[in-house]
Formats: structure tokens, C-alpha cells, sequence
């Protein structure tokens, strides 16, 4: 008796193979890749000895292929282009944060004798740790 299911991927109707108890997807090679895709997703998620040899194959070709991101960007203009119109909007929605950054420290000079006038930077979007403070005392002149 051949009774009939129903793809998971695709929803089409398929007889399954009575060799195979638990077949969920259809024959179809784009059912088969997301049935592949699905099982590693899994794999990845519960074992944690594929996922080490998984994270080291990739490590071993980035080392056997380190210009590759280089060359594939030289090569793809519309690749150039949509991570530069991602990169702007990334920018657009960054504007609007509070701006935090914790490398500005530069080397400062010895100040030079001279007349400053001395700003406070006001608002909600400057948060720096390492900002260089100076003290200012106020001197009479007479």
C-alpha cells in the first residue's frame, strides 16, 4: 500500500521510500538541501565535537585562503555597493545613540602659554571614559 505525505520544505505530496521510517522531505535536491541544512543546524545546536571540528575546518581554510575576502571584494561590485548602502544605514540608525567610545585618548602636548577659552561640551549624545580633565584656576589679572 503506498500511502502518501506531505513534503515539509515544499508541501507537495510524495510516497515515501519504506526504507526510510522517518522521511519527512520529498526527493526534490532543494527539499534535500534544507533537509541537510536543518540536520546541521541541529547538529551545530546539541554537539558540541561537530561544532569544534566545524569551527576548526573553517579556521584551516581561512588560513590556506587569506585573500580571499580581498579578491572576492576587488571582483564584486554589487557585493562593494550593497555593503556600502548597508553600511549607511547602519550609520543613519547609529546617529540617533548616545556615541561611547573607549579608545579616544590621544597624546597630548604640554599646553602653550596662551589666552584659551574653555567650552563645556553639553548633551545627551558625549559619553567618554577616558576623556583627558584639566583643572583650570582662574588668576586675576591687577
Amino acid at each position: 500500500m503506498n500511502r502518501t505525505m506531505r513534503c515539509v520544505h515544499c508541501r507537495c505530496l510524495f510516497v515515501p521510500n519504506p526504507r526510510a521510517k522517518p522521511q519527512r522531505f520529498c526527493a526534490n535536491k532543494a527539499c534535500q538541501r534544507a533537509r541537510k541544512a536543518q540536520w546541521q543546524r541541529e547538529k551545530m545546536a546539541t554537539d558540541p565535537d561537530y561544532q569544534a571540528n566545524q569551527r576548526d575546518c573553517q579556521h584551516r581554510w581561512q588560513h590556506q585562503h587569506p585573500h580571499y575576502w580581498r579578491q572576492y571584494r576587488q571582483t564584486r561590485a554589487d557585493y562593494r555597493e550593497r555593503n556600502r548602502l548597508l553600511q549607511q544605514h547602519r550609520d543613519h540608525k547609529r546617529r540617533g545613540r548616545l556615541l561611547a567610545k573607549m579608545d579616544v585618548l590621544e597624546v597630548v602636548t604640554s599646553i602653550q602659554p596662551g589666552m584659551y577659552h574653555l567650552i563645556p561640551a553639553i548633551g545627551p549624545h558625549l559619553a567618554k571614559m577616558d576623556v583627558l580633565s584639566q583643572k583650570c584656576h582662574v588668576m586675576p589679572i591687577t
